[in-house]
């Protein structure tokens, strides 16, 4: 049986996982493999790595008040 590498559709699943470095080294390795030959999924960890740094930054910047609203609004969001 051929092995298959990582799918595109596999990389949007684990990214955070990898990204946090909490994917075992086997499994990193074979989603960066990926990542080598797919300028796709490249654009999309540059756009989740953007998206991380902002929400930090807004998370950082927040008063308690405006961070409990925050919070409340994303739990209720349907």
């Amino acid at each position: 049986m051929i092995e298959v590498g990582v799918r595109c559709s596999e990389l949007v699943d684990v990214i955070t996982d990898w990204m946090e470095g909490a994917m075992p080294e086997g499994r990193a390795a074979e989603l960066e493999e990926h990542l080598a030959i797919c300028p796709h999924c490249v654009d999309y960890v540059d756009q989740m790595r953007t998206a991380t740094a902002l929400l930090r930054r807004l998370n950082d910047d927040l008063d308690d008040g405006n961070h409990q609203r925050l919070l409340r609004a994303f739990r209720t969001w349907t």
